[in-house]
Parts: structure tokens; sequence; C-alpha cells
């Protein structure tokens, strides 16, 4: 029963993804709005970042979808899902145990996993069996430098109810697990934290948007992210004065 409930599920979320992100959707009325984002950058987020009972935020268990919690879980939280325009901050996690994450390549495998050949949007999905989610090349944990790289781009992430572990030289991450669903915000500013560790990562301010409004964004990779060379190195916790313009490349 449990399986059939789970493949119930999936199959919903591969219909409510396909009906998001695929370009053959139906047009409306609303695409022709011009704060619709244009493109959205493809994230991961863990515990570190959002979850119930986190500061700056508290959020309730209901908040995250804590109870629905599933390895194919790709709704919308609902403390998202409720508040789109609200402008809130969030934490980032510490150097060695980031909160945010870019995925900067697609596996091949998950393009052959189906149900469409867009291996992201398979993802996104729910459909990448859980053997196909570790060791994923260049997952790239976001200190203060990438996340400031970020400011004025919309973020698509899924929202993970555990802690992401990344592997070093070479970098990878495992992103097996159960997820809370998904965000979509733009990121509005980045700031140095006074009020954490002394490994605290930024704050970040956000609007929060709704899934809806990313139906016809093309979803991208960040491909420039900088990639570490360890668990502490750099220790960047400060973001810079100036940073490199992001490079977004298409998803395959």
């Amino acid at each position: 029963m449990l399986n059939l409930i789970r493949l119930q599920r999936g199959m919903l979320c591969m219909a409510a993804t396909a009906l998001l992100f695929t370009a053959s959707c139906k047009k409306d009325d609303a695409d022709n709005r011009s704060d619709l984002p244009k493109e959205l950058v493809l994230l991961v987020i863990d515990e570190e970042s959002i979850d119930n009972g986190n500061p700056p935020n508290n959020f309730s268990e209901t908040d995250v979808n804590d109870p629905l919690a599933d390895e194919e879980m790709r709704d919308e939280l609902r403390f998202f899902k409720e508040n789109n325009g609200k402008i809130i901050e969030l934490f980032t996690g510490e150097v060695g145990d980031e909160g945010w994450h870019a995925i900067k390549t697609i596996p091949s495998s998950w393009q052959s996993a189906g149900p469409g050949s867009n291996g992201a949007q398979n993802y996104l999905a729910g459909a990448i069996e859980q053997s196909l989610l570790d060791k994923v090349p260049d997952a790239t944990p976001l200190r203060a430098t990438a996340l400031k790289m970020l400011i004025g781009k919309t973020i698509l992430a899924v929202v993970y109810d555990s802690d992401i572990s990344t592997n070093y030289s070479p970098l990878n991450a495992n992103l097996q697990g159960s997820a809370l669903g998904l965000v979509v915000f733009d990121i509005v500013n980045v700031v140095e934290r006074t009020d954490g560790s002394t490994s605290s990562l930024p704050r970040v301010t956000i609007t929060i948007r709704s899934v809806g409004d990313a139906a016809t964004a093309a979803l991208m990779l960040f491909s420039n992210a900088p990639v570490p060379q360890s668990s502490s190195e750099p220790f960047d916790i400060a973001p810079p004065a100036s940073v490199s313009p992001a490079i977004l490349v298409a998803a395959p």
C-alpha cells in the first residue's frame, strides 16, 4: 500500500511539474505579466536554512510541510504558498555546514530516468531513484561570495528535510533523503551575520514568489559558483564589495 501511495504521489508530482516547467504548457493572460521571472536558478536548500523552529523565522512544522516530508515530495512549502510577495530573511548555514548548494552538473542518469528527457525537470518531479542521488558531481556549497553573486536572481529550490553532505576532491554531494518541497523567491540582499557564530554565513533577504509564477521561466544552472577548496577554506563569511556576474546556463 505504501508503494502504491508513493507511486500515486509521484505521478501527481510529475504531472504538476510538467505543467509548470514544460514550454508546451497552455498560455494564459498571466504569461504576459511583466513581473514574471524569465529565468530560475536551480538550488537545493537543507535544514541549516529552512526547517521548523529555525531562526530567524521559527517556522512551524506545517509551515514547511514537515508532516508530509518524503523522498518524492515536491509540493510548494505552505508558508511560501500563503505568503507570496512577503519579504523575509533566511540564514544560510556555516562554513563546512552550508545550507544552500548549487547543482552545476545534471548527471546523464537523471536524463534517462524519465519521465522526460530533461534531467533537471525529472529531478524537480521527484522522479529520480535514490540510488542516482548520491555523489552528485559539482554540487557546490554556497558561501558569501557565491550568495552575493545571486542578488537579483530568482531561485527555484528543492528543500530537504535533513542535512546535505558534501565531499571534496572531487566535489560531490549526497541528495538522497526526504524533501519538504519547493520554494521560489527573489534574492534581494546578502549581508554578513553579526549575531551568529564566528563561522556563520550571511543572512539573505528574499521576496517570496509562488511556484505558479515560475510557469514560463527557463531553468538555469549557476555554472560559475565558486568552488570551495575544502570544508574550511576559503573562510568566506563576509560578502565582498564586488563580485563577478553569475553565469547561468540552461539546465539539460
